[in-house]
């Protein structure tokens, strides 16, 4: 069987184990995301991957060929996220979500690296200073696939939906610049001699860079979809210019020394950003790019749940400060937005539930660790415990987003009707 046989029956398998696993877990009142999390560990290098059948499960050596769909998959999740930033929109909330995504990004993070350096002097060996406060810094990363999922499943909608959005993607050029910050201190205690400015200059440039790509893009996406008129042809070129940026996000070059490259998140998001701004129909288009990518978007998840490492729960080190670190960040998120809500005098809803809705952590997280991976042994370490915590907030987070959605009354669950329901009773009248 050839190689491309075998791509193609793994990722039919990934999919159709995902929408199996979502029907049962309709049944018992969790997001659907959590089912395909699930999914992806099940037929994962753990469980059924080990086998070594051939389509039947996913094997190590698999995944890293499905990387190509997390990208893409991340590129679209952003792309939704940018249309949230419209003027119209942001002159109602932008100044709360700005303090919100600001200062419970940055109290995390403290909080987190006071845990986590406390920790350190009762298990100095297997918790370096540099790990700790690298630690810190990935603490402030939200995981937007997942909240996005959940908005998207349950068709949320409320002052508290309003705001989450935007707080999440702010949240994760905060996180990269605090990160930058945190990591050039981890670097130069870790190494005798390092070029501290170049250190914290290259995930600052990382930013400014990607937005100024993803800026360019969406003028050249508006410019482009003028060409063209039918919908279907609108939607191709949405797909087109998605693709484009996180092809170009992948980008990197060298100037003096210092390594420049791009986030795909934060340029698709900018991307977003400028065609939903400047486009007069860019609703309708994000509505079909949306339908379009469903599928892509369900197999990322069964992906990323087969990418989970299961075995970090057999290291007990791991798992003591994996548990600090999630109860310490858990704590920073529901503090810091509770109390930076209250300072813009939000509603008291978002005020209680804004930050719960802020405890998934996965892709931006894991970037982190792969930098950290520049620490050497210490990298080690952070990676380890990242995951440890991704495999927690990736199961648990989307169920108390959802809770969290419900009461804050934005979820209405008893107005959700199926299309097949709708059908029939169009059939019987």
């Amino acid at each position: 069987m050839s190689s491309s046989a075998i791509i193609l029956i793994s990722l039919s398998v990934a999919l159709l184990s995902g929408l199996l696993l979502s029907r049962l877990a309709k049944l018992v009142r969790l997001p659907a995301i959590t089912a395909y999390l699930v999914a992806g560990v099940l037929i994962g290098p753990y469980i059924l991957g080990t086998f070594g059948i051939p389509g039947l499960g996913i094997a190590h050596s698999q995944i890293a060929s499905f990387g190509i769909i997390s990208d893409l998959a991340l590129g679209f999740i952003a792309f939704s996220m940018g249309s949230e930033f419209r003027i119209s929109a942001l002159k109602k909330i932008g100044k709360q979500a700005t303090v919100i995504g600001i200062l419970q990004a940055v109290f995390t993070t403290i909080l987190v690296d006071i845990a986590l350096i406390c920790l350190h002097f009762a298990m100095p060996n297997e918790l370096p200073l540099p790990a700790a406060i690298t630690l810190g810094a990935v603490a402030s990363a939200t995981a937007p696939a997942a909240t996005l999922m959940v908005i998207r499943q349950y068709k949320a909608k409320g002052p508290l939906t309003d705001i989450l959005l935007p707080v999440v993607a702010l949240d994760d050029a905060v996180g990269l610049v605090v990160f930058a910050i945190s990591f050039g201190v981890a670097k130069s205690m870790s190494q005798a001699a390092v070029g501290l400015a170049a250190i914290i200059l290259e995930p600052l440039l990382e930013v400014m860079l990607s937005l100024l790509l993803g800026f360019i893009m969406g003028l050249l996406f508006t410019l482009c979809e003028k060409y063209f008129h039918s919908r279907s042809k609108r939607m191709a070129v949405s797909v087109t210019f998605v693709m484009l940026t996180v092809g170009l996000s992948g980008l990197k070059f060298q100037i003096s020394g210092i390594h420049v490259g791009f986030s795909s998140l934060l340029a698709c998001m900018m991307l977003g950003t400028v065609f939903c701004n400047i486009c007069n129909f860019s609703e309708e288009l994000m509505e079909r790019a949306d339908r379009w990518t469903a599928p892509i978007l369900i197999l990322f998840f069964v992906i990323s749940g087969a990418e989970l490492e299961l075995s970090v729960f057999a290291d007990v080190a791991v798992v003591i400060i994996g548990v600090v670190y999630i109860a310490s960040r858990s704590l920073g998120k529901y503090i810091g937005a509770g109390f930076s809500s209250r300072l813009v005098q939000c509603n008291p809803h978002i005020v209680k539930y804004l930050g719960i809705t802020l405890l998934p952590q996965a892709g931006v997280a894991l970037g982190m660790a792969i930098k950290a991976a520049e620490l050497g042994t210490n990298g080690a370490i952070v990676r380890n415990i990242t995951l440890f915590a991704v495999l927690i907030y990736e199961i648990v987070g989307p169920y108390l987003t959802k809770i969290s959605l419900i009461k804050a009354g934005d979820i209405k669950e008893h107005e959700r009707v199926s299309a097949r329901d709708v059908a029939a009773k169009e059939n019987n009248s």
